[in-house]
């Protein structure tokens, strides 16, 4: 019961934290999304459940700030793909991504150094497949929301260079904007991959040490 309410808090301040780390990236005039890193950390800590909650709360809670209209709020489908292909991840990688599979500290060094770079290639693994579905899924919505609405293209603010230069080569609108989130997503959910993944170790701490008083209290 306590992990329970404390999964839902932490789901609350993960989406708060991913609002506000994208809208220091917006104010500073990084080109990348940064909206998706404590998705990753809740999904990894928490599971499948709370890390659709915090991703869906990112976008819902962010967009009613910010409102933009309401199309924006189908961007919310692509926190909630982070968070399932995180747990798919998690469901095909056990060994390297969850925790309680971690090398215990009498392990072999040379055991424990194949355990994190098995861990480290898998987080790369997980980069490149959120890069490429959120390219897909992300590009596909700009598109969509650009077919109904012309003058939404104004609102991009991070593919606005790379999408005008395609565009100039002829390409299918929903191809340009697939195309111009690539290179942006490459850099952008490796961070969202190994930032969450350091986050996830302190909850999980976090989690673990809430469990253990638990259990000594007879809850």
């Amino acid at each position: 019961m306590r992990n329970t309410m404390l999964l839902f808090f932490i789901s609350i301040a993960g989406a708060m934290l991913n609002i506000a780390i994208n809208r220091l990236g917006l104010a500073t005039g990084i080109p990348l999304y940064v909206d998706t890193i404590l998705t990753v950390s809740v999904t990894l800590a928490g599971g499948l459940f709370w890390g659709v909650v915090c991703g869906a709360l990112s976008n819902i809670i962010g967009h009613s700030i910010w409102f933009r209209g309401w199309e924006m709020y189908l961007f919310t489908l692509c926190n909630i793909a982070t968070a399932f292909i995180t747990w798919l991840f998690i469901r095909a990688f056990p060994r390297e991504l969850q925790f309680r599979q971690a090398a215990p500290p009498t392990a072999l060094k040379s055991n424990r150094l194949n355990i994190a770079m098995g861990r480290i290639i898998v987080l790369m693994l997980l980069s490149f497949a959120l890069c490429l579905a959120m390219s897909i899924l992300g590009g596909s919505i700009a598109a969509l929301i650009m077919g109904l609405s012309p003058s939404s293209i104004e609102a991009w603010y991070v593919t606005g260079i790379l999408s005008s230069t395609l565009f100039g080569y002829g390409l299918p609108l929903i191809l340009v904007e697939i195309l111009s989130r690539i290179p942006i997503n490459i850099i952008d959910r490796l961070i969202a991959a190994f930032g969450g993944y350091g986050i996830a170790l302190a909850l999980h701490g976090l989690l673990r040490r809430v469990e253990d008083s638990s259990g000594r209290a007879g809850i």
